[in-house]
């Protein structure tokens, strides 16, 4: 079965935080895609949904089954059923583990640049953030490990909270990198916090790999989040699981998630979810496939017709990272601000992703080739008006 992700599919009128813009403008920042979700998907949905009633619902055991069944096949990855919790999101279950993990003004470590929303979920509770910034060379990112292990080592650190795969750099951890965080975080008493939300966003013949299947200790000392909500285009629809091994952790969590509400699915989050792990894998292959293609796209004409922007090499996620730091040392403002003010193309700006994030902007490729181009078009515009700005 063939599957369109060409023809664009006008948003109007449907409360899109997204396109909630200026007439004529091109919203390409926040991460979620122009796509409607798989077929499967939409069908179970509209099958719940012609029922008429929505009253309360409960975690059946076909639920377990398509998140177990799914890592298994697809990431290799062993969950049994009793490690699983059902949560309405990612955010909120990194909220509510931050409150259960930390103490008030004890620190949690993020990796930046890094999702701008782990700063709201570590202030709004009180928590101290403790920026480690990646290594920026060649082109290309990587962890301090011996930076790392200071932040680690501090009486205040508790939590290290990380992406994988990264947002917004698109790396795809290798094994022994997070092999080390692991050997790290154990040895200093630290708990790991792993949003997983991007991995089935990999490049077609690139794999993530699971911090939990990394060692046991990796295991043992790790909350993860899952969902199928990134992937196949379900923000709306709330719905997601926290996997932890560790039964202490997972009793603490369990009651946290519960405590704050957010452990019971909406009408729609237990089938939106079940049809995409059991039958949306044709479609997530095809809309890699896409999105590679929008990569390559994007990769030549940032190189032929961009000058002074360099993309970052990307394996993952469908948010593609420009550095524009040659551009934004002699630019005065907010580079994002002006291309917007000047084209009308919204993009994130990279100073909202903390350390070393400023110089760069965030630009989302899941969209119709028609749409990355007039996309890019305004790019290049916005950058040689800003770059005319200056002279």
């Amino acid at each position: 079965m063939g599957y369109d992700f060409d023809t664009p599919v006008s948003r109007q009128g449907t409360n899109s935080l997204k396109w909630d813009i200026k007439e004529n403008e091109l919203p390409m920042w926040v991460a979620d895609m122009e796509f409607p979700t798989a077929p499967e998907v939409a069908a179970a949905i509209s099958f719940r949904a012609a029922h008429g009633i929505f009253g309360y619902s409960v975690i059946p055991d076909e639920w377990y089954d398509a998140y177990i069944g799914w890592w298994k096949n697809r990431h290799g990855l062993v969950i049994n059923k009793d490690e699983l919790i059902f949560c309405s999101g990612v955010i909120p279950a990194i909220s509510s583990i931050i409150r259960r993990i930390t103490c008030p003004a004890e620190n949690v470590v993020i990796l930046t640049p890094v999702y701008n929303i782990f700063y709201n979920c570590i202030l709004n509770n009180g928590r101290r953030v403790l920026e480690c910034p990646l290594t920026y060379k060649n082109g290309g990112y990587s962890i301090d490990l011996d930076e790392l292990e200071k932040a680690l080592a501090l009486p205040q650190t508790t939590l290290l909270l990380m992406s994988n795969p990264h947002n917004p750099v698109g790396k795809i951890w290798e094994r022994d990198t997070l092999m080390k965080i692991g050997e790290l975080c154990e040895q200093y008493g630290v708990t790991v916090l792993s949003d997983e939300i991007h991995c089935d966003l990999t490049d077609p013949g690139k794999e993530y790999i699971p911090f939990a299947a990394v060692s046991e200790s990796c295991r043992n000392i790790s909350i993860t989040c899952i969902s199928p909500t990134k992937a196949f285009n379900l923000a709306g629809i709330q719905t997601s699981a926290v996997f932890i091994s560790n039964k202490a952790l997972y009793d603490r969590i369990c009651r946290g998630l519960n405590n704050d509400e957010i452990a019971e699915p909406n009408a729609f989050a237990v089938q939106a979810a079940v049809a995409a792990f059991t039958k949306g894998e044709k479609w997530l292959d095809s809309l890699r496939d896409h999105l590679y293609e929008n990569k390559k796209l994007t990769d030549a004409f940032v190189r032929e017709e961009l000058s002074g922007v360099r993309l970052v090499p990307s394996e993952a996620t469908y948010l593609l990272w420009l550095d524009c730091t040659s551009i934004c040392e002699k630019f005065c403002g907010s580079l994002a601000a002006f291309i917007r003010e000047k084209t009308g193309l919204y993009l994130s700006a990279g100073e909202g992703y903390g350390k070393g994030g400023e110089g760069f902007l965030r630009l989302n490729i899941a969209c119709p080739r028609v749409m990355l181009k007039d996309g890019l078009e305004r790019l290049k515009k916005g950058i040689q008006a800003a770059q005319d700005s200056r002279l």
